[in-house]
């Protein structure tokens, strides 16, 4: 399954940028951005099976 996470803006929390990732990486992401006090939005990038 793939992610997508956006950034955050600190002021008014409008998306910044976004990355699409791998579930693998979205643990080294949060962790990352924890440390540095980044504001992040997680949702599945991938779209729903007809």
């Amino acid at each position: 399954m793939r992610f997508e996470i956006m950034r955050l803006n600190d002021a008014d929390g409008s998306a910044v940028d976004s990355t699409v990732v791998d579930a693998a990486s979205v643990s080294q992401i949060v962790q990352q951005a924890a440390s540095t006090g980044q504001r992040l939005y997680i949702r599945p990038a991938d779209s729903p099976a007809s």
